[in-house]
């Protein structure tokens, strides 16, 4: 376990691959903690030094007085690249870890090479379906939640085919602290990006699923519409597309992470 304390907090995170290779960060979805990052870490460890970690709130990191924002969970990315003495990285985060990386292109550019956002949007989900949520949370626990969200999470044919696979996500969103889980519910609800994402300059891949209603690939176009020179990917996955659609959502990550490398 390797852990650093970062804004107030103590995280964990992990680091695979080559000490002089080029950094990719990877941060997770609401309800996960880094291990959904699993399918993609023995090909992108073979060209890059990955840096995961749980976000505040989720995983084994510290579960700090909520309600988050998107900017305090955008610090922390900043804040353990500075603790790891990383001066500057790609960044690829999915689900709330997208929307983060939207913050980080509007407000922490000079950090980071490149952006790839998946299964997201620039305002995820609405005001009252966010309370709803935190309410049902805060009254009986995720528990209830649960097998909702995992399936939306993936398609009925992949939770067929992939059960392990299914239920090893069901586990993850099981053992996320409440407490985490809800402060960061908060967080998306109060963030709207819609207009500020005309700001980021930073080379971009925008990956949605097919099969999202979360974050639909009509939410992923338009951020890559509004980012100038962007570019758009639609992988038959629901909303955890990097497990649902590992190969073919590795293989566009590697490819466009290293085409920066290569500028």
């Amino acid at each position: 376990m390797t852990y650093t304390n970062v804004n107030g907090a103590r995280f964990h995170y992990r680091l695979d691959g080559a000490a002089d290779a080029p950094v990719v960060v990877l941060s997770n979805s609401l309800g996960t903690n880094f291990g959904m990052w699993d399918p993609q870490i023995p090909k992108l460890a073979q060209r890059f030094r990955v840096l995961r970690y749980d976000s505040r709130g989720h995983g084994q990191s510290d579960v700090t007085p909520g309600p988050y924002t998107i900017e305090t969970l955008g610090r922390d990315v900043v804040g353990l690249l500075d603790a790891l003495q990383i001066p500057t990285s790609n960044y690829c985060g999915l689900s709330v870890g997208g929307l983060i990386g939207q913050w980080l292109g509007i407000n922490a550019a000079k950090r980071f090479k490149s952006l790839t956002l998946c299964n997201t949007a620039a305002r995820i989900g609405t005001i009252d379906g966010w309370n709803t949520r935190i309410t049902a949370i805060n009254e009986g626990g995720i528990a209830p939640i649960a097998n909702g969200v995992v399936s939306r999470w993936f398609t009925e044919d992949f939770a067929k085919r992939a059960p392990s696979q299914t239920e090893a996500a069901h586990q993850m969103l099981l053992h996320t602290p409440p407490e985490g889980y809800v402060a960061t519910c908060a967080a998306i609800r109060d963030e709207d990006l819609r207009e500020a994402i005309s700001r980021v300059s930073l080379p971009t891949l925008v990956i949605s699923g097919t099969h999202d209603a979360a974050t639909t690939p009509a939410d992923g176009r338009f951020v890559a519409k509004r980012i100038p020179g962007a570019q758009f990917l639609e992988l038959n996955a629901a909303h955890l597309s990097n497990i649902e659609a590992a190969e073919p959502f590795t293989t566009a990550l590697l490819k466009f992470l290293e085409h920066q490398e290569a500028r």
